[in-house]
């Protein structure tokens, strides 16, 4: 039995994330802003509390005496929180003495089949780069700061398909494709297997 910190524990991913954990006989943290919201996702193995994953003090103290960190943390309208997060994790993290930290990413920064990232596509919606890009800062943050934190950094290969049931497998792929899709709870799978048993290390994973 292993133990897991999810950030984030609040929304779609995270809560998917936290039941998959407990699937398979997990101890979790479960990190929201607001517990008083999210009380439907205790049980006997998961504890709620509060914390700020742009927070230094909080990621240090909440992720110590856990094997892994899942971050599944995301805002919106917000140019710094991925770059935030990421300092925060880098830093909290090594604090706490945890080396591994799988974070949920978008399939915007792969790269098509031409090579060129999805993204950077002459008919990519304008009204989505400011998030994106945000993103792709966090990322760097990741790559040039990380140090030797192991993280790996999944994507859905295209979209969620949030109606989707678990099928308990998923695919493995090197190019975005916005048609493909993946459940929550199968994307979970990938979160877990990778927190457990890290087999991709300082990229970007993409799977469907």
């Amino acid at each position: 039995m292993g133990r897991f910190v999810v950030f984030g524990a609040g929304g779609r991913a995270g809560r998917q994330a936290v039941a998959e954990a407990r699937r398979r006989g997990h101890q979790v943290t479960a990190v929201v802003r607001d517990p008083s919201r999210y009380g439907g996702l205790a049980d006997g193995g998961v504890r709620i509390t509060a914390g700020d994953v742009t927070d230094v003090a909080d990621v240090a103290a909440l992720a110590a005496g856990h094997d892994a960190a899942i971050n599944t943390a995301a805002v919106i309208d917000s140019e710094t929180f991925f770059t935030s997060a990421a300092h925060a994790l880098i830093k909290g993290l090594q604090q706490a003495g945890v080396d591994r930290l799988v974070t949920v990413g978008l399939a915007s920064l792969l790269p098509g089949p031409d090579g060129i990232r999805l993204l950077d596509m002459p008919d990519f919606p304008a009204e989505f780069r400011p998030f994106c890009l945000a993103h792709a800062a966090g990322l760097e943050a990741l790559g040039v700061e990380g140090g030797t934190l192991d993280w790996v950094y999944v994507s859905p290969v295209g979209d969620f398909d949030h109606e989707g049931d678990r099928t308990g497998h998923y695919e493995i792929r090197e190019h975005g494709d916005m048609t493909a899709r993946i459940s929550y709870a199968d994307f979970a799978l990938v979160l877990l297997d990778e927190a457990e048993t890290p087999r991709h290390h300082r990229s970007h994973l993409a799977v469907t």
